[in-house]
């Protein structure tokens, strides 16, 4: 038996960050929302662990023992001491360091996977544990529904997301790299506010993505790419995801996030819509 998982892309509709710890890490407050695609991952039961990787995005990429997912699935193992093996394949369509959570809900989706293959309950404080441990965005990538994140994003509150559900989402990339690190380490450490409690796309609007500066700084086609979709006809939002480079529009209708898509299509482009 195969069983298959999306791991839904992750977007950051709004991303305050308030400030910097000193362990390095980052206070912030932030709106997930996930998008209805993103990369595949199927299993099957196995004597061992084991992962391979296809796709559009899989050159280069690990399949060993540092990918998030055999990370996540070897955690799980331990902590509900599990003796048996699974066989994954990571069907790769999201870019690499693109700030839509590739990795994460990749690990994500793997602890979905295994929770069915070895039948144990997704609500365990283990398992919240175990997401926490391999980064900050997994917990929200669990559940892949829209949510507050508020600490280094981990600290989860359920929101209202019925005003976003099946909006028009189209997911635009340079294919540039844009890792985290570097981009929260350009953040200039200025607070700016808090985000709004709001969850409407007027409120929404009037937020923004801290890390946009930044993150402009090291790759400036992003800017590029935000001002040819803030430009699309039936355009209602754009923003930057995460750390980027990923940008994102909601758009008034399918038609007319499909047109720009087409329009779009010397960059990476995905139509979708909002979980």
């Amino acid at each position: 038996m195969v069983l298959t998982e999306t791991a839904y892309a992750k977007i950051n509709l709004a991303l305050h960050i308030r400030s910097r710890r000193d362990d390095g890490y980052h206070v912030l407050e932030t709106l997930f929302a996930f998008a209805e695609d993103g990369d595949g991952l199927t299993a099957e039961a196995a004597e061992d662990v084991s992962l391979s990787i296809q796709g559009p995005f899989a050159e280069g990429l690990s399949a060993g023992e540092d990918n998030l997912v055999i990370r996540a699935v070897q955690a799980v193992r331990t902590a509900f001491g599990i003796n048996q093996g699974v066989r994954l394949t990571l069907d790769k369509k999201l870019p690499v360091a693109a700030g839509i959570g590739g990795g994460s809900a990749d690990a994500a989706a793997a602890i979905r996977l295994v929770s069915r293959l070895w039948g144990f309950d997704l609500s365990h404080p283990a398992v919240h544990d175990i997401a926490a441990a391999l980064g900050a965005d997994v917990p929200a990538c669990l559940a892949s529904q829209t949510v507050r994140g508020d600490g280094v994003g981990d600290e989860l509150t359920p929101v209202d997301g019925a005003h976003l559900s099946g909006l028009p989402l189209l997911l635009v990339n340079p294919r540039i790299a844009c890792p985290t690190g570097p981009v929260f380490k350009a953040w200039d450490g200025v607070d700016r506010g808090p985000m709004s409690d709001a969850v409407t796309l007027d409120a929404i609007a009037s937020d923004r993505n801290d890390l946009e500066a930044p993150a402009l700084s090291l790759v400036p086609e992003i800017g590029t790419v935000l001002e040819a979709l803030a430009a699309q006809d039936g355009v209602r939002f754009v923003r930057m995801s995460g750390s980027g480079a990923t940008c994102l529009a909601i758009f008034a209708s399918e038609q007319a996030r499909d047109a720009a898509q087409a329009r779009l299509s010397h960059y990476w482009a995905m139509a979708t819509r909002i979980r």
